[in-house]
């Protein structure tokens, strides 16, 4: 097996052919991988790339990652395709990476935190703007104010969603929302907290919802209190208040199938166009009780960001620079990981 040998899983969809084509300009050769061998052939024969087609079902899966060092995963919804790939990582000493942003997806994967560091193998999901950014940010915070007691994420994206990210976000209808309280997660409902927000340009209402970072950022900072925000439309924090009346609805089988057929049939995703023009911002906050420490990230369109952040996680595991075992972005490779990507930039504010 050569060190830089490296398989791109879910290829063929929205954010993993923006990676793989990223990864082909860089000259760094993915195998290019999934279970529909028409998607996957086309991509691969558009791209001059080796391909192989296999299902997470497939028994021996372990073989189809013997010769590779690393899988990127971007097969979602991951709480579906995350344990058997995990699994088979284990077991072809393969380090595995997904652009996951599901709580419950990252707190699966760090069970294997042992297995994987006797192995010296790396896991380290979240490698796209879930959570990349915020957990940098997040890192960087707690470095400003390190016996910070609570810690507020904030995000304010634009330019839309994959078709995969609204599914995932579909298959989590009806389920609780989660925040981290005195170190453990407590469930919650969506918009339960709301706040005012500024991203930069004045006052926002935001709203809690169930991001990754009360498990990752938790994990990278140690921070015992940690709530996510989305800013949102005024009037649509009444509005998304009452959806938990709908959940037992929403949280059905066949609703959610349908749903699912739906965004295929509807939803190709951002454009060329919108992923150049559109930005992101996030902000955070720490809290000691005493004293508050405020910082910014502007970032690029949500996706761009992702393949930007996603390959580089990729160039520095395959160069050796990751540690074994469970990571997130930051506890691998520091709060300033973020600032690598082109077209990123920090603010810092200071409050009392």
């Amino acid at each position: 097996m050569t060190s830089d040998r490296w398989l791109l899983y879910g290829a063929y969809g929205y954010t993993g052919e923006l990676i793989a084509r990223e990864a082909v300009d860089r000259g760094l050769d993915p195998i290019l991988a999934g279970r529909n061998r028409e998607k996957v052939d086309r991509l691969a024969a558009d791209l001059d790339c080796e391909s192989r087609v296999f299902s997470l079902a497939d028994p021996g899966l372990e073989g189809h990652l013997d010769d590779v060092n690393l899988v990127l995963n971007c097969a979602g919804p991951f709480v579906d395709t995350h344990e058997p790939l995990v699994a088979a990582c284990l077991d072809s000493d393969t380090h595995y990476l997904d652009v996951t942003g599901e709580i419950e997806v990252f707190e699966s994967i760090r069970e294997n935190d042992d297995r994987a560091r006797r192995a010296d193998l790396t896991l380290l999901p979240g490698v796209g703007f879930d959570v990349v950014p915020s957990d940098c940010l997040a890192a960087h915070l707690v470095e400003r104010l390190p016996e910070a007691e609570s810690l507020a994420i904030g995000y304010q994206p634009a330019g839309g969603f994959s078709p995969g990210t609204l599914k995932t976000a579909i298959a989590g209808l009806g389920e609780d929302a989660l925040v981290r309280r005195d170190g453990g997660l407590e469930p919650a409902t969506v918009g339960q907290t709301t706040r005012e927000i500024d991203f930069g340009d004045g006052p926002v209402p935001a709203m809690t919802v169930p991001l990754g970072d009360v498990s990752t950022a938790y994990h990278t900072t140690g921070v015992p209190n940690i709530e996510c925000y989305l800013a949102v439309p005024p009037g649509a924090t009444r509005w998304l208040r009452y959806q938990r009346y709908l959940d037992p609805i929403l949280a059905l089988g066949p609703v959610q199938t349908l749903l699912a057929k739906l965004v295929d049939r509807l939803i190709e995703g951002p454009d060329a166009e919108t992923r150049a023009e559109t930005t992101a911002t996030l902000w955070g906050e720490v809290s000691n009780g005493d004293a508050t420490r405020v910082s910014r990230l502007r970032t690029p369109n949500v996706y761009r960001t992702t393949k930007l952040a996603a390959l580089e996680v990729v160039e520095r595991v395959l160069a050796g620079d990751a540690p074994a075992g469970h990571q997130t972005p930051a506890s691998a490779f520091g709060p300033e990981l973020i600032l690598s990507i082109e077209g990123v930039e920090r603010i810092d504010e200071w409050h009392r």
